[in-house]
């Protein structure tokens, strides 16, 4: 059997209408991941809803209230296999209502894919900052977001070059303006890539078009194969948050779930926290299935179902953390983070009490101080003890899990895949952010 290919989650981010979905549609065309049949299929239902030449986009916007509509609200995952990697597309969402989505795509992916519109006028508003005079452009607050979520490494494809000529200067200028933003968050631009594209033309996408001959570097396709794999952190302790509990006749109750960081194997003596009363339960891995399949030991990035002597359906919920008894998860009953507020109303502050969605977690935690403003490119601080964070504004606060039993969370210095968070609040992602301290329960 053939080494299986290195698996990557890659996300594809930027500003509503800049082709997103037409890039990922017509990624899949030219490598063969979707026939001429469907894809003539998708072009007469374009037509039909009045949106000739989305056919490419439709064929990641699936919904058809995104077909109507013209615009990504959900996640789609989709299979993509290049000669080099496995991966699992994940088409975000531009548009400022499906925020949401994007968060909980990002804190999955390795990598990610900015698409920035070369069109005059589209691409400065994507860039737009968020201001007094009303939010920021996505292409601003997509770049944000990957990067206090944690996203790595980044190709920036450059795309509608159609539209302007395939003229490199504008390539040039938009490139310029694209890194400004890119550098203020963090990232060192030297080691993205940056690539000219018209996607619904299919120029530079698997590859190199023969209308922009002052551009010598990879085709997106070429660039999304020098992106690295990530490193599977098995050297880090157990984590595996509980994403659901079954009772099944016989074995009795087999909890599912992901994991995070180090490795789970048969006999291993573990516990889950907090559960049952904030007490935590503790038991020893009978047997682990993946796609009905045993193994005898689960990896990062594994989803698994598994069985536990000691341990009952009633004992753990969603939410609750399994590692191991020698190193065991920490329940935090107070924790410092770094947010980013990012869709508020009005204002954010002390005493706040929205929702935590921590991995498989949602838990009210009250905000109880705000500790300082920071510039998020810097980490200096701006302000002491401010009295309230706006929009676009990046702090360090202090957080209370209400409920008393504590969560599972862990300092992003430790185990970075255990500190990320959304904060939500009536259907909304009002702030983003990672962990940096904690008191342990």
């Amino acid at each position: 059997m053939a080494k299986a290919k290195e698996h990557m989650n890659l996300i594809f981010i930027g500003h509503v209408d800049h082709g997103k979905s037409t890039t990922v549609g017509r990624l899949l065309y030219d490598t063969g991941n979707i026939d001429e049949q469907s894809m003539r299929k998708l072009q007469d239902r374009a037509k039909e809803v009045g949106k000739p030449g989305f056919e490419f986009a439709f064929a990641m916007d699936t919904l058809e209230e995104e077909q109507k509509r013209g615009v990504t609200i959900d996640l789609s995952h989709k299979k993509f296999e290049t000669d080099k990697y496995y991966f699992t597309i994940i088409d975000a969402p531009g548009h400022r209502d499906f925020i949401k989505n994007m968060i909980t795509g990002t804190s999955q992916a390795d990598a990610a894919v900015l698409v920035v519109s070369a069109n005059k006028g589209e691409a400065e508003g994507g860039m737009k900052r968020p201001d007094e005079a009303g939010p920021g452009g996505q292409t601003y607050e997509h770049i944000f977001l990957a990067r206090t979520l944690g996203v790595q490494q980044l190709v920036v494809a450059i795309n509608k070059m159609d539209m302007t000529n395939y003229d490199q200067k504008r390539f040039d200028e938009v490139k310029n303006s694209v890194s400004q933003i890119l550098k203020g968050v963090g990232y060192d631009v030297t080691k993205l890539q940056f690539v000219p594209t018209a996607s619904y033309l299919g120029d530079n996408l698997t590859k190199k078009s023969d209308k922009m001959p002052w551009y010598t570097g990879p085709a997106l396709l070429e660039a999304m194969n020098n992106l690295k794999a990530p490193e599977k952190p098995t050297q880090l302790p157990l984590r595996l948050p509980i994403q659901d509990v079954y009772e099944i006749k016989g074995i009795g109750a087999v909890p599912v779930g992901r994991v995070e960081t180090g490795v789970m194997k048969v006999n291993d003596k573990v516990i889950v926290v907090p559960a049952r009363e904030g007490k935590g339960v503790t038991g020893e891995v009978k047997s682990i299935e993946m796609h009905h399949e045993s193994l005898t030991q689960a990896e990062p990035g594994d989803n698994v179902g598994f069985s536990v002597r000691g341990i009952n359906k009633q004992d753990i919920a969603r939410g609750d953390v399994l590692g191991h008894t020698t190193n065991v998860p920490t329940v935090a009953t107070e924790f410092t983070a770094r947010i980013v507020v990012l869709n508020h109303p009005n204002v954010l502050t002390i005493g706040y009490t929205p929702v935590f969605h921590i991995h498989t977690a949602q838990i009210a935690c009250k905000i109880t101080e705000l500790v300082r403003k920071i510039n998020p490119a810097t980490g200096e601080t701006i302000q002491e003890k401010p009295d309230f964070l706006k929009n676009g504004e990046v702090a360090i606060v202090k957080v209370q899990p209400t409920g008393g039993h504590g969560l599972v969370i862990e300092r992003q210095q430790d185990i970075p895949q255990m500190a990320r968070f959304a904060i939500r609040d009536s259907g909304s992602t009002v702030a983003a952010g990672q962990c940096i301290e904690v008191v342990k329960k």
